[in-house]
Formats: structure tokens, C-alpha cells, sequence
């Protein structure tokens, strides 16, 4: 009698087992198709959106993260910018001995064109702080998919914001710095070139102070180098170095 229990025991199991086996997987759900987005103008103050159609999450973070630094109230110089300003974060050695004396804000975020830094501006990084000085320069990422006079327009408007929300600030205007190794035919470098020969004007030689230092980046024949730039783009620390010691000078004159 034990015996037929447990043989029936174990045939019962067996079915379980094949019916297990036999039933299929779960089918994996579909990717969230991509979400068309309406073209965000230059100069149009603009969050930055995923390819889901919300807002990039990373940009979320660190914009709330400087927020809250500005809500502090110590920054005394504010660096505004792409991944090339965010990039400093990794050249703390650099960034102290010629910086740190001015109780310095990164407001830096990978990929940023310049209607996501005129929205950062707009909503909180630069309220609550009375900085001396802003260094700005942005506009790289743009080049892309916007004309030199959209890009132009775009960082003209975040002077202009600047100037509006802190009057007593003193703005260091950065040209956009050249990118990609040759001087010619570089069709993203001669636009850089038109959006610079643009917002050169608007330095007044008061509140507004335009600078340009790419050539320092580049080789006598014009090409950049890996040394500089590793992907002719993005600065190694030699080229982060080049950027501290050109600006120093003029920094210091505006932080008095």
C-alpha cells in the first residue's frame, strides 16, 4: 500500500515537473517606443529630455544639487557650462590651486546645450548666491543641429539672464573652444569660429568680458593633439591646465 502511494506520489510530480517545462516564458515586454520631441531652440530656456519623452534624469539630479549649493550662499565664482566645465570635477588638483581661493561653484552637466543652461539659470542655480564672477562657456553641443546665429542667440540670451539675476556679477564670456583634430575641412570648428565672432560683441568691458583662448589648445599647423584633447573634444589634464593658467590673469582682476 506504501508502495502505491509513493509511486503515485512521484508520477503526480513527474506530471508537475513536464507541465512546468512545458509552459513557455513570459513574452518580454516591448521597448517603450521613442518619444518625438518638438525641436528645442537655442535660445529658449529648455530641460533636457530622454528619448522616453521625460526629463533626463541625471540633468534633474545634478541641477538640484546645484540649486541647493546656490542656496547655500558661499559661491563666490560660478563656472557654467557642458561636460567640458563638468569635467574639472576630475582635475581637483588643478581646479584648487587656481581656483580654490575663490570659493568656486561647478555648475557643469554632460551634454547641455545652451537652452538647458538658460533653463538651469532660470529656475534656482543662481538665486540665493551673490558671485563676483561667472565663467561661461557653452555652445559645443549645439553645433550639431543649430546655425551659428541660433547658437549666437542662445548664449547671448543666458548673458543676458545672468546680468539680470546678478547685476553685481561679473561675467567671464569663453569663447567655445575648437574640437576636432584638424584645422581644415572642419565644417563644426568654422561654425564654432561664426558663433564666436558673434558673441565677442557682447563683451563691454564692464560687466561683460569676452575671451578667447582656443588657440592655446592647438598645434602651430592648427590641429589639436590627444595629449590636449583625447578625443578632440574633451580636455586632458594638460588642457585643463592650459585653461587655468589662460584665464587666471583676468579672473583675478575681475574677483577684486
Amino acid at each position: 500500500m506504501k508502495f502505491n502511494l509513493l509511486a503515485a506520489a512521484s508520477f503526480l510530480l513527474l506530471l508537475s515537473t513536464a507541465a512546468q517545462a512545458q509552459t513557455p516564458a513570459p513574452a518580454a515586454k516591448p521597448a517603450a517606443p521613442a518619444v518625438k520631441m518638438p525641436p528645442q531652440p537655442p535660445e529658449v530656456a529648455a530641460q533636457k529630455f530622454g528619448p522616453d519623452g521625460k526629463v533626463n534624469p541625471g540633468f534633474a539630479a545634478s541641477h538640484e544639487r546645484f540649486v541647493k549649493i546656490a542656496q547655500e550662499g558661499k559661491a563666490q565664482l560660478v563656472f557654467l557650462g557642458d561636460s567640458i566645465t563638468a569635467g574639472w570635477g576630475s582635475k581637483k588638483e588643478i581646479w584648487d590651486k587656481a581656483f580654490g581661493q575663490y570659493m568656486p561653484a561647478n555648475f557643469g552637466i554632460g551634454g547641455d546645450r545652451t537652452q538647458h543652461v538658460l533653463w538651469r539659470i532660470t529656475n534656482g542655480e543662481l538665486d540665493g548666491i551673490k558671485p563676483k564672477a561667472v565663467v561661461l562657456m557653452i555652445g559645443t553641443n549645439n553645433s550639431g543641429q543649430d546655425p551659428a546665429e541660433g547658437i549666437a542667440k542662445g548664449v547671448t540670451a543666458i548673458v543676458e539672464t545672468i546680468r539680470a539675476k546678478q547685476p553685481q556679477a561679473k561675467i567671464l564670456l569663453l569663447a567655445v573652444f575648437p574640437r576636432g583634430e584638424k584645422a581644415s575641412p572642419n565644417p563644426g570648428r568654422e561654425k564654432l569660429k561664426q558663433v564666436n565672432a558673434v558673441i565677442a560683441k557682447l563683451d563691454d568691458g564692464q560687466n561683460v568680458h569676452f575671451l578667447d583662448i582656443g588657440e592655446k589648445f592647438l598645434q602651430p599647423d592648427g590641429t589639436l593633439t590627444k595629449e590636449i584633447m583625447p578625443d578632440f573634444l574633451h580636455l586632458s589634464a594638460a588642457g585643463y591646465q592650459i585653461w587655468a593658467d589662460a584665464i587666471s590673469p583676468k579672473l583675478a582682476e575681475l574677483m577684486k
